[in-house]
């Protein structure tokens, strides 16, 4: 991999070392008053343990246009007699090495639940899957991007045996409160009650639970529970990662008496361990999951200082809302009230995951009567719902849970046969956009709502976590008819033409389009200036007529479409969109 630091002529090493203590120190004051903030400062440094280079990296070459993540279980492909990690490396190595660059593992620890996300260990792979060095042969081809789920730890870790038993390490990990406290200003991302009871050596101990009651919420107040997660990080990058992904980190700090989400401390732990992480890599890249308003989730680039990308949660359910409706006032609203991500900084596209599809980062933007007619919509698909609890103690839709390819087999009025069409619609209109694009393994295959796992697992989101038999799904992108073999063929053709593009780097600069409300365009230009690629998509299932006057082409140049690589002849003319057609027209074509 190519290196992209620059070294800082004018500082020593020993001063930019001394500075980094001084800026590390720092944060710990803020999070850590009481302690030895000298003493703490040099635990972190050891438990870091040594960094990658003595260098400082050019943060505006940490991405590119060639980028493009891949998010995927580590047994989302299973062949019989062969570790699920072996198959997952041999499936990118064979179909996805000059397409995706960065691959996200969903958490590969020994887990007792939420598919993962409640880790016994982090310190080992789960053997069902693989082991350490599989996960380094991955890294070795691609960017490697994991999970630090860093809320919470499972109930059957050794953390939390320990705890129970008042034993180190562990007896002081967990976050504790009183069931006569009043919680009522706690935001939920669940029904299930907040505290657990628990039996200790101690007598009985109510733990804090944000997520289920096999998640319990670790101490970050405790600076040894600091350490820990630096020791764990340490070993993610030791081992070839070079993104690391915050789970549910808006959760992190607790305070009686507060709403317990995005407190000024949990900005203050990511402005820390966005620090550490570029030293002891200096290619680092920090991404926080905040699955909340649009407005909150903002919060998270901090003064480029925090996370490097945030997730566009609000993009899922606004794209989806546009293609149901027909309609991209919505969108385009949101797009045009969206700032430039700073420098250093970006967003992390993405319109399915392993998770559902948020109806939080749709609040405000949004009404009520939208998100019920779009709910009732997922639900004819057979799309399922999950619910959180509100402030006023009610039950409110939380997320949509169903395949995006399912949830693509209509619009609100029904089924109709442009299922495949509208489906390619969402995802170029999401790669297209300002930041780097992420698809979920599932999408490119077109997976359908796995009612079988779903019926198992009785969760919810396993509707959209298949385990794909690889004989199966092979014969099936071997298949041109299949709509696996359409949308992956397609879909991989077009982000190896959008690598190629300069207009379509993360950092590079949009405006969004007034065009009808049944199109939805926005104006990507490089930053050379040299390429500029209008992006025009119909969210209807009419043909719809656009005016290239409205666009206002530069006439002394020759425009193509790099999607259908036909030149436009008339810049004054007029051009029809087929049904969920999408064009990319440049200036420049690479």
């Amino acid at each position: 991999m190519a290196s992209n630091l620059l070294i800082l002529s004018d500082m020593t090493e020993t001063a930019i070392h001394d500075e980094f203590l001084a800026r590390v120190a720092a944060h710990l004051e803020q999070l850590y008053p009481d302690e030895n903030i000298a003493l703490l400062t040099q635990q972190c440094l050891s438990t870091l343990g040594k960094s990658a280079s003595k260098t400082v990296v050019d943060q505006s070459t940490l991405w590119s246009e060639q980028d493009t993540v891949l998010i995927t279980y580590g047994d989302s492909l299973r062949e019989a007699g062969e570790k699920p990690l072996h198959t997952l490396k041999k499936f990118l190595h064979d179909y996805l090495t000059n397409t995706v660059s960065v691959v996200h593992i969903l958490p590969f620890f020994p887990y007792s639940s939420d598919d993962g996300f409640a880790v016994i260990d982090y310190t080992e792979v789960d053997p069902v899957l693989g082991d350490w060095n599989d996960i380094s042969h991955i890294a070795q081809e691609f960017k490697l991007m994991v999970d630090l789920v860093i809320n919470h730890t499972s109930s059957q870790s050794r953390w939390f045996k320990n705890f129970q038993y008042g034993k180190d390490p562990g007896k002081d990990y967990f976050y504790q409160a009183s069931p006569e406290y009043d919680l009522s200003m706690v935001v939920r991302p669940r029904t299930n009650p907040l505290l657990r009871p628990i039996e200790t050596a101690e007598g009985i101990k109510y733990v804090w639970c944000t997520f289920s009651h096999d998640q319990i919420d670790v101490d970050f107040s405790n600076p040894k529970v600091l350490l820990e997660f630096i020791s764990i990080i340490a070993r993610y990058f030791d081992q070839g990662a070079c993104w690391v992904r915050l789970d549910a980190v808006a959760f992190l700090w607790k305070q009686i008496g507060t709403p317990c989400i995005h407190l000024p401390e949990t900005h203050e732990a990511i402005k820390l361990l966005r620090l550490l992480v570029e030293y002891k890599n200096s290619e680092a890249v920090l991404i926080t999951e905040t699955n909340v308003p649009n407005h909150e989730n903002l919060t998270y680039f901090g003064n480029c200082n925090e996370a490097h990308l945030i997730y566009n949660f609000s993009l899922p359910p606004l794209i989806l809302h546009a293609l149901m409706s027909g309609n991209s006032e919505h969108l385009k609203s949101w797009l045009m009230s969206m700032p430039p991500a700073p420098m250093g900084c970006t967003y992390l596209n993405f319109t399915a995951s392993h998770d559902g599809i948020g109806l939080r980062p749709a609040e405000g933007l949004l009404s009520d009567e939208e998100l019920s007619t779009l709910v009732n919509t997922m639900q004819n698909f057979g799309g399922k719902i999950s619910r959180r609890t509100g402030n006023d103690g009610t039950e409110k839709p939380y997320e949509i849970n169903i395949s995006l390819f399912e949830a693509m087999k209509g619009t609100n009025s029904g089924t109709d046969q442009w299922q495949i069409e509208r489906f390619l619609c969402s995802q170029i209109i999401m790669m297209s956009l300002e930041g780097i694009p992420g698809f979920y393994i599932h999408s490119l295959f077109a997976t359908p709502n796995d009612l079988n796992k779903l019926l198992a697992m009785q969760q919810n989101r396993s509707i959209n976590r298949k385990n794909w038999d690889y004989s199966e799904l092979l014969t099936l992108l071997k298949n041109p008819e299949s709509a696996s073999a359409k949308i992956f063929n397609e879909l991989t053709r077009l982000i190896k033409i959008r690598k190629k593009q300069p207009a379509f780097h993360p950092n590079a600069t949009q405006f969004t389009l007034h065009l009808k409300s049944e199109l939805f365009g926005y104006w990507r230009q490089s930053a050379r200036r040299d390429q500029s690629i209008f992006c025009i998509n119909n969210l209807s299932d009419l043909p719809q007529e656009l005016h290239l006057a409205d666009i206002n082409l530069i006439n002394t140049e020759q425009w193509t479409d790099l999607i259908g690589t036909q030149p436009i002849d008339d810049l004054y003319g007029m051009l029809t969109l087929k049904p969920y057609q999408c064009i990319w027209l440049t200036n420049k074509p690479f």
